[in-house]
């Protein structure tokens, strides 16, 4: 069954479905209560967005997204594999073929999940080349320069182990958070 989703007058996106899993306990602060306790069919407050990335390095991984882009180390149990947050983005990083299960396992044809493509999450920027110019003097890699859209500015720079992430500046007022 899919669940729906929509948005509640205050802004805040909501999730409604009869069938409901794991809830982030941010959930319940912005529900102004415990959003574990609502009824089946009950509106629920989705507070965070997970984000899956195969790293070939954890921990280098863990330091380029803490130092460079501002995220938080929620947990690092294992080499192979740590929650980072930024707002409500939480970050997974799996390293491929490590240890029993996780999302870095191999799938039924043996094939490992590797890092980079062009999918991509995005983050709002208030100060885009500055960020840039800061991120090459650390040695950071980006696809592109800056590209100003009708929209704003973005660009993507590649973690350590190649998987994209778009920092965004917007430009047009509609565009921003």
């Amino acid at each position: 069954m899919r669940a729906a989703t929509g948005g509640r007058a205050d802004g805040a996106a909501v999730l409604r479905s009869p069938r409901v899993g794991l809830w982030w306990p941010e959930a319940a602060k912005l529900a102004g209560g415990n959003a574990y306790a609502a009824g089946p069919n009950e509106e629920r407050v989705m507070a965070t967005v997970s984000v899956r990335y195969i790293v070939d390095d954890v921990d280098k991984a863990i330091e380029f997204y803490c130092r460079q882009l501002g995220f938080r180390e929620e947990m690092h149990p294992a080499p192979s594999f740590a929650m980072l947050s930024r707002g409500d983005l939480r970050l997974v990083l799996s390293a491929p073929g490590a240890g029993p299960g996780g999302g870095g396992q191999a799938m039924p044809d043996g094939r490992l999940p590797e890092p980079g493509g062009w999918n991509r999450f995005q983050l709002e920027i208030s100060d885009l080349a500055g960020l840039v110019e800061s991120l090459r003097d650390e040695g950071a890699r980006f696809r592109s320069d800056i590209i100003t859209g009708v929209g704003g500015k973005q660009i993507l720079v590649e973690d350590p182990s190649g998987n994209p992430v778009e920092l965004f500046e917007p430009i047009a007022e509609e565009a921003k958070l």
